[in-house]
């Protein structure tokens, strides 16, 4: 069995779209049933849904008296069936497309904690216009992920007090510190609608620089915490400038200092951390593509979110960088699922295109051949 979580505020026509979504899979007999929990985070009126959809998926309404953030998929983990396997974390403008994702789920060995979906923007499935950034190899999105049931609960959920942003990379870590795994499958396919409504740039960006410092001073090794948040100050202030949210940012900086000293340090290993990272991903990746072909120069294109771990492991394989007209390689430079394989699909027709790593499907096909 599996259970929908989809938190919500303010948005009851975006949310009906959703759960018709949701609807249109139709039966869900291969999955051993399924459940929908909305968490309504205060909204103004409540939310309404009905107690099922017509595919006979049934709907739990939780209805909070503040607006808990993302927190509040803790409640709905709690009201979920205890028979349910797995927690299929939604927004409330987002889907899956199809049911492919049921038959993945039962595939997967003990040690993989949660399943990263292949996250699709566009206005319907006939309109995508791309694929959601962020997340890593191992960091999912909290838009489309599946997480085991008993494992999320063990953890206590996502901690509360990151409201939204990065609370993704926390809730990561503490899965890959408990000795579990986050995979990436390509046959988990969602739509992100990424309904616009009740954003605020200033907001988004005062919290993306406190929550990510919170992560790095909490989990990044000692040899290498103060180099991590100084990257990853310099990332949220070009984007600040680029948003026209430079006071947001400003705001989260402070509040990341006043707060930085009280984050409870449980530092990864540097094997971890790596795989934290996507280090791990790239140097199995980057080995398969570019070392077993004698590739000795590659460029980036592309380049993205934490592009600096492609370069640490090219250096690390003897890749020399050298500009794109003389590479014998063009490596795509994000780690991000999405604009990797949205930049691999704009450069198809360039065979030296190469992605820095390889999602489960892939690894498996070329083992078996």
């Amino acid at each position: 069995m599996i259970t929908y979580i989809i938190p919500t505020r303010n948005r009851p026509e975006v949310l009906r779209e959703t759960l018709r979504g949701i609807e249109a899979l139709g039966d869900h007999a291969r999955a051993g049933g399924a459940e929908i929990i909305v968490v309504d985070n205060a909204s103004e009126p409540a939310a309404k849904v009905p107690k099922a959809l017509a595919n006979g998926v049934t709907i739990d309404l939780v209805r909070r008296t503040q607006n808990e953030g993302a927190a509040a998929r803790n409640v709905a983990a709690l009201h979920a069936d205890p028979a349910s396997d797995w927690l299929i974390m939604l927004d409330d403008d987002s889907h899956p497309l199809d049911l492919n994702f049921v038959e993945s789920l039962r595939r997967q060995p003990g040690d993989v904690g949660a399943v990263s979906a292949d996250i699709f923007l566009g206005a319907s499935a006939q309109e995508i216009t791309g694929r959601e950034q962020g997340g890593l190899p191992e960091v999912f999105i909290g838009c489309g992920v599946a997480i085991r049931r008993s494992l999320f609960v063990a953890l206590g959920g996502y901690d509360h007090r990151f409201n939204y942003y990065a609370e993704e990379y926390d809730l990561a870590a503490r899965i890959l510190l408990a000795g579990y795994r986050v995979v990436f499958d390509q046959s988990f396919r969602v739509l992100h609608r990424k309904v616009t409504a009740g954003r605020d740039m200033n907001t988004i960006l005062g919290r993306l620089v406190r929550n990510n410092g919170w992560v790095m001073q909490r989990y990044a090794p000692e040899a290498v915490r103060r180099e991590q948040l100084r990257m990853m100050r310099r990332r949220y202030r070009r984007i600040a400038e680029k948003e026209s949210a430079v006071t947001g940012f400003a705001a989260g900086l402070r509040e990341l200092r006043s707060t930085l000293a009280g984050q409870e340090r449980t530092p990864m290993s540097a094997d971890l951390w790596r795989r934290f990272t996507g280090q791990a991903a790239t140097r199995e990746g980057l080995a398969w593509n570019l070392s077993l072909r004698g590739v000795r120069t590659a460029a980036l294109i592309a380049e993205g979110k934490n592009a600096a771990e492609i370069r640490a492991v090219m250096r690390e394989l003897g890749i020399v960088e050298v500009p794109t007209n003389h590479a014998e390689a063009l490596v795509i430079g994000t780690l991000s699922p999405g604009p990797m394989f949205d930049a691999q699909h704009r450069f198809v027709h360039d065979s030296r295109v190469v992605v820095p790593w390889r999602c489960v499907d892939q690894a498996s096909e070329r083992l078996a051949a």
